[in-house]
């Protein structure tokens, strides 16, 4: 279905989502806060309690049915994950407890393997904390400099500046696809070939991306992609690494137990192939088995249907919202995702948040693992909201309704 086709049908979505029709302080359901985990479709749910009920066995280990029935579904869906990416071969698709551990991955195997003093790894100031500490404490342990590459008042990276801070020292380029808390679309493949031509290697963090539009790693050109299963409608506690496999193959395991070997002596352990290896102990199968269900789910649905309406969604409340007196909208990236940040200047974030939700809209409010946004445009928080495939135009109009009652309240 193409782009200027696709339409989705949201009302029928909505009813795929049990939370929805809940009652939060007697009031209906706004759920403005999928950035920061979606919600949950029966289809996924189902999925889940289905494995639990009737197929649950460890995988890898046993011969009996119930366990090889309890594998094929496991590493089916890695086949559905690396389909959804792109990715050219299954064995590139890691799982993960969630896209901070697949970053603390590389961070731990590549880079203690690949980084000496004087080495340099380039992030941005639009990061998210998962795409900053693993960094810094990789630098600590190798002597590596962290580098930045700043943001303009609209919350877009400074291309001149992500140039001159390329050089043949830069081993590591790390960005975030989309922003957390502005919703900012980086150009992906573009700072990747720009990272390429001087030597470096790049990850994307795609954990805001994989909702909103198709991901293809490999017109990327990235070396590392991830994203985490409980932002693309799936569970929690199961992400992703995608690597390139010869990347894979030559970094070291980064954690040892059962299931990532190929023999054990006292005297010397072999490990397992890409991508076992990096999968130690017995993961969160019906995890991925929702998160399978989920990459089911959204495919159906159609990512130019969800990239539309989403992209209408946030036309219509940036409209509404900066048409509020005393509303400052944070992040005008003409390129965005469904996010909309923002100030009021008679109410302080926490505040707007509390008092929303007596109106049964869920929004977060605070730093949103972002401090040096925050500290880049002076603010101490923002209240924001994000928008997915599940909210309305109506959504929005409760949204600026109830704002307006925090401005008759505070002025």
């Amino acid at each position: 279905m193409s782009a200027a086709t696709a339409r989705l049908d949201v009302e029928r979505v909505r009813k795929d989502f049990p939370v929805l029709a809940t009652k939060p302080n007697g009031k209906d359901l706004v759920f403005l806060d999928s950035a920061a985990s979606a919600q949950k479709p029966n289809a996924v749910i189902d999925a889940i309690a289905e494995h639990q009920r009737t197929s649950y066995a460890n995988i890898h280990r046993g011969v009996y049915q119930l366990s090889r029935r309890s594998t094929e579904a496991f590493e089916g869906a890695r086949v559905k994950t690396a389909h959804f990416l792109s990715a050219a071969d299954p064995r590139e698709i890691v799982f993960t407890r969630n896209a901070t551990e697949a970053i603390n991955l590389v961070a731990q195997t590549w880079g203690r393997s690949q980084l000496a003093p004087g080495d340099e790894i380039l992030i941005t100031e639009m990061e998210h904390h998962a795409n900053i500490v693993p960094w810094q404490m990789l630098c600590e342990a190798t002597g590596a400099v962290l580098r930045v590459a700043p943001i303009d008042d609209e919350g877009v990276l400074r291309s001149d500046a992500f140039e001159e801070l390329l050089s043949s020292r830069t081993r590591l380029v790390a960005f975030t696809h989309v922003s957390n808390a502005l919703g900012t679309i980086n150009p992906a493949r573009e700072l990747t070939e720009q990272a390429h031509a001087h030597g470096a290697v790049v990850l994307v963090d795609g954990a805001q991306a994989v909702p909103h539009m198709a991901v293809d790693v490999c017109e990327i050109g990235c070396d590392f992609y991830v994203f985490t299963g409980h932002k693309l409608f799936g569970p929690s506690g199961v992400g992703v690494l995608y690597g390139k496999l010869a990347h894979l193959e030559a970094m070291p395991p980064y954690q040892g137990g059962g299931d990532m070997i190929e023999t054990v002596t006292f005297e010397k352990t072999t490990y397992a192939p890409v991508p076992h290896k990096f999968e130690a102990g017995t993961p969160d199968i019906s995890g991925v088995i929702g998160l399978g269900a989920a990459i089911d789910y959204v495919t159906a649905l159609g990512l130019d249907a969800i990239a539309k309406h989403e992209r209408e969604l946030l036309e219509y409340a940036t409209k509404r919202l900066a048409a509020v007196p005393g509303l400052k909208i944070i992040g005008t990236a003409t390129h965005k995702a469904a996010v909309v940040s923002f100030v009021l200047d008679f109410a302080h974030p926490h505040d707007i948040g509390t008092i929303l939700d007596q109106q049964g809209i869920a929004l977060r409010t605070g730093h949103h693992c972002a401090q040096p946004i925050m500290e880049h445009f002076k603010v101490p928080a923002t209240a924001r909201a994000s928008f997915s495939i599940y909210n309305t135009f109506e959504d929005v109009d409760r949204l600026v309704e109830a704002i307006e009652g925090v401005r008759e309240l505070f002025t």
